[in-house]
């Protein structure tokens, strides 16, 4: 296949690809993620308890064009998985040849989790998106050196982009001063101006997350270390890198997986004579390293060294391809890798093919069953959330077991009749602690300013420096869980408790979803 014609390929290729995404994002349910990060675009804020306001901005942007639904919530995503491909095919070429590029780019979209990515909108596709254009942008500048150009303090925006999005991104401004400490062409780029005006187009960036922090005691650093967890003791769990190193398996597809680990250790000699193999390693080792030293104590997720494999994988198309000319068995290897690679891209994203198959694979262990059911099953909650009112003779307000059982009940309502201005629609119980972002939103446990009473004689002296407009009301808590009743802060809270509906919901003769939810009555707050 000539360049050229390549070139069209892999353009057509991309836009039915990206078209095809479109009809997927539309047509599947959202994952409780989604429903979370779209209550926070309802919230606009400098930052979130977890992360940046990246994935909140570009899903109030694309819901303000569409609407909130799940192609509204989703819009931005297969765009972004389109303009990752493109720039991987632009630096590959760059770096190599437009063969390489061509390749890099088909075995980019046949992995599973990237496909995935660019289907769902989470802080993956944004954080990625923005990598691969520093990436991008970082290179130019080196070509351009020891000339100063505009290429570096645009690597740094881009660079703090995606840390807004994704904090792992800061990952990169170790790797570029890495890169270019280690390489002996670049190293006079230290003693100028552009690794420096790289680090203050950055700066900005970092504004709204300390802002924010700042105001909310560093509420996130709690929250960093216990994702990584180093607030257990440290130790070595073999268990747990045991499953680190399998859920990459999985989601980079098997074959492929250990594709990239054999190109990563094959490039490490290569790296001290080549600055671009130094180039693309120096944008790999650390994110793996990282989060793989964590795994001892705790594994991480997958998708936490998803940018590490653009670059790694760019690698891993200019090894293979070098390999497979000499040996007909590396070949052969890449084309069933990239094969197995399809067919697990296919199982991911419709995994009812397996039990269309004959097995009967069960829901629970299935990922993909968080973006299914939860629509039927609010509309259920919803409708007798009417008839238990109507029975009552007043209004309940909702609570939802967990943020991801509030979010996805908040989204698919249909009449959500928040309590009052930035209430969501479904709260989570009451906690001093604060476990996500519903703990800086208004509570039905929080106490405001009683109104000034119209006659002094008629004052109230109570403890508490105002009035809950919750006190006495009922409310009906939601749980996914299958046994057990209320946790205790909704135990204590109310008067009494009861459970009064089970919804179920099977799909292929399996169960797939149950809610079951407790009328609990006459709200009092936690004794102190």
């Amino acid at each position: 296949m000539r360049m050229r014609s390549r070139f069209l390929f892999v353009l057509l290729f991309l836009f039915a690809l990206t078209a095809l995404r479109w009809v997927l994002a539309a047509n599947y349910e959202l994952s409780p993620d989604e429903a979370y990060y779209t209550l926070w675009a309802q919230h606009p804020d400098f930052s979130y308890y977890s992360k940046g306001p990246g994935v909140a901005l570009a899903i109030l942007a694309s819901t303000a064009l569409w609407g909130t639904t799940e192609f509204g919530v989703r819009f931005f995503s297969p765009l972004l998985g389109l303009g990752t491909s493109l720039l991987v095919y632009f630096l590959a070429r760059r770096l190599y040849r437009e063969s390489v590029a061509f390749w890099a780019t088909i075995a980019l979209n046949l992995v599973p989790i990237f496909n995935v990515g660019s289907i769902v909108m989470t802080i993956d596709p944004l954080s990625i998106f923005f990598w691969t254009a520093a990436l991008v942008t970082f290179w130019l500048a080196l070509e351009r050196s020891p000339r100063f150009s505009w290429w570096w303090p645009l690597t740094g925006a881009l660079i703090g982009t995606g840390f807004l999005a994704k904090y792992t991104n800061a990952f990169q401004l170790f790797s570029a001063l890495f890169f270019l400490a280690a390489v002996p062409k670049y190293r006079g780029e230290l003693r100028r101006p552009g690794f420096y005006s790289l680090l203050l187009g950055f700066v900005p960036f970092l504004l709204p997350p300390l802002i924010w922090n700042q105001q909310h005691e560093w509420i996130t650093l709690e929250h960093l270390s216990q994702r990584g967890g180093l607030d257990h003791p440290l130790g070595v769990h073999w268990s747990q890198t045991g499953q680190f190193l399998g859920a990459h398996l999985g989601v980079y597809s098997p074959l492929m997986f250990i594709g990239f680990l054999i190109a990563f250790f094959g490039s490490i000699r290569k790296a001290f004579q080549s600055g671009r193999v130094c180039f693309l390693l120096s944008f790999t080792w650390p994110l793996l390293a990282t989060y793989f030293i964590l795994s001892f104590n705790r594994a991480g997720e997958p998708n936490w060294t998803a940018p590490a494999f653009v670059s790694l994988g760019i690698l891993a198309a200019a090894q293979w391809l070098r390999w497979s000319r000499g040996q007909k068995l590396a070949g052969r290897f890449c084309l069933v890798a990239l094969g197995l690679g399809a067919v697990v891209t296919l199982f991911a994203l419709e995994t009812d093919l397996v039990r269309i198959l004959g097995y009967p694979w069960r829901y629970e262990l299935d990922p993909s069953s968080r973006l299914r059911g939860w629509k039927s099953l609010t509309e259920s909650v919803e409708a007798f959330r009417q008839r238990f009112e109507e029975k009552l003779g007043e209004k309940v307000f909702l609570i939802g077991n967990k943020y991801q059982t509030s979010s996805m009940l908040a989204f698919y309502l249909r009449d959500k009749r928040p309590e009052g201005p930035g209430h969501p629609p479904v709260y989570i119980p009451e906690s001093q602690d604060i476990e996500n972002e519903f703990s800086f939103w208004p509570r039905y446990d929080a106490f405001i300013d009683a109104p000034a009473p119209a006659n002094q004689a008629e004052s109230l002296f109570t403890e508490q420096a105002g009035i809950n407009p919750f006190m006495s009301r009922s409310a009906l808590y939601i749980t996914d869980r299958p046994a057990g009743g209320p946790p205790q802060s909704i135990q204590g809270a109310f008067s009494r408790w009861e459970l009064v509906a089970v919804f179920a919901l099977e799909r292929r003769h399996l169960p797939l979803r149950q809610l079951r939810i407790f009328a609990c009555y006459q709200y009092q707050t936690l004794p102190l």
